[in-house]
């Protein structure tokens, strides 16, 4: 149970779980006609960027994803930026830079005591390290944290500004001390996922488990409160930070993702039945997947569809037990470990995709399913509403009855599928871009700047 508990943690948390698309200003943020620079700059002028991310995967998360796309409409901008990143390290284009800090991600390892070795008594750091891992922990934002502040004091490199992807690592106090201007990233406040592990423990040695993997929550929450430049990828997302972090509003900007519409594009596939798809990360309960097999059962019953699933569900977890108590095994197909083309390929089958998760931040496959035209049921859970807009069907989270409803739905007219795969696509086209949420972060890098230069 404690190996199955720290899998479901590490893999479907928003440590590693999606995000995704352009740029607006929140309440009570600045304007940009408020947003100063410095005499004689414009938010057009090259940069010395350093983008700090301390797990940078793009296949199996989102932090991933933003740190490859951003650094890439950045670099299309005319800037200079370098990657610092921890274990898993992030797949870049050629011009930007890539340091690879040392660590030892013991955290995805399963036999972690077998992980021990002798080298650990000479580096305090990586002893502490695979010590929180073994006890239930997860040390990678703070241990990133000291290996940037080393790195900066070896090698002394002359950024103009540092971006921080959701490490909100003590480092950050560090680097702000020594006169770098810092601004970071806050998907959404780890809190939600916290908490809606704690809603679904099964007994109080889980809830206790749980507990210890979300210490360091703990630090983060000390460190943005003391940021004076943040960005979040959602309203909602803003709004929990304040609430869950105590963060300053007006230190607080909100700049969407963007979604790769070269790459996530309408294709046309045949299907021999109707199709529902969803992606999952694992059974984690802020996901929601239970809610949608328990919907899906519903939709079987009145129409002969079948369910992709990109992903797949833990064996002899919560929805794998659920998928043999409801029957629908038969239907359902998984794919996982797939490339992003074959992933564009499904949703070229699908006639209907879901996005069934208690909370998003932002909502990447929401966006993604959009702009492949594909019409998307998806909850109010977050940032989804953002995201989908007047594109898709909203409803309630954990309402399984409500999901069956709106994908019964779509299945049985075409016409406004068509309508709203349409209108999916040109929203996603023409509101979710890269360029213009690199521009818009930009913009937050010259205020930064400009307030450390004046010693704020």
């Amino acid at each position: 149970m404690v190996t199955g508990t720290f899998r479901r943690l590490l893999r479907g948390s928003s440590i590693t779980s999606s995000v995704s698309a352009v740029g607006s200003t929140a309440a009570g943020a600045p304007a940009e006609s408020e947003l100063s620079l410095e005499a004689g700059e414009s938010a057009d002028e090259p940069l010395n960027v350093c983008l700090l991310s301390y797990r940078s995967n793009p296949y199996s998360g989102g932090q991933g994803v933003y740190v490859k796309y951003l650094s890439r409409a950045l670099t299309e901008l005319g800037h200079s930026v370098d990657v610092i990143s921890g274990k898993p390290y992030p797949d870049l284009d050629n011009d930007v830079g890539l340091i690879r800090l040392p660590g030892e991600n013991v955290v995805d390892e399963l036999d972690r005591l077998g992980q021990f070795e002798l080298s650990y008594l000479r580096d305090p750091l990586a002893l502490y390290e695979w010590l929180s891992a073994l006890t239930g922990g997860f040390p990678d934002p703070y241990a990133f944290g000291r290996r940037v502040v080393d790195y900066f004091e070896d090698h002394q490199p002359d950024y103009d500004v540092v971006h921080d992807n959701q490490s909100l690592c003590h480092g950050l106090h560090t680097l702000r001390e020594r006169g770098h201007p810092v601004v970071a990233t806050v998907h959404h406040p780890i809190t939600v996922d916290q908490d809606a592990a704690l809603a679904a423990a099964d007994d109080w040695k889980e809830r206790l488990l749980i507990r210890r993997w979300y210490r360091f929550l703990e630090m983060q929450r000390d460190v943005v409160q003391d940021l004076p430049h943040v960005l979040t990828v959602s309203e909602s997302a803003r709004r929990h930070t304040v609430a869950d972090f105590g963060a300053d509003p007006d230190a607080i900007r909100v700049v969407h993702n963007g979604i790769d519409t070269d790459l996530f594009e309408p294709r046309d596939r045949p299907r021999d039945r109707p199709r529902v798809m969803t992606t999952v990360s694992a059974d984690v309960p802020l996901k929601g997947a239970r809610y949608l097999l328990e919907a899906f059962a519903d939709v079987r019953g009145d129409v002969d569809a079948e369910l992709v699933v990109v992903g797949e569900f833990d064996d002899g977890g919560d929805c794998d037990r659920l998928v043999s108590e409801l029957g629908i095994g038969d239907a359902i197909e998984t794919h996982s470990e797939i490339s992003y083309d074959r992933m564009v390929d499904l949703y070229g089958t699908a006639d209907v995709a879901v996005v069934p998760s208690l909370y998003e931040g932002f909502g990447l496959p929401a966006g993604e399913a959009l702009a492949c035209g594909v019409p998307v049921v998806a909850t109010t859970g977050g940032g989804l509403p953002e995201v989908v807009g007047d594109a898709g069907v909203l409803v309630e989270p954990e309402d399984p009855a409500a999901l069956a409803d709106a994908i019964r739905e779509l299945l049985g007219d075409g016409a406004r599928r068509r309508r709203l795969g349409e209108r999916g696509r040109r929203r996603i086209v023409e509101e979710f871009d890269w360029e213009r949420a690199a521009r818009e972060t930009v913009r937050t890098y010259h205020t930064a700047i400009e307030t450390q230069g004046q010693g704020a």
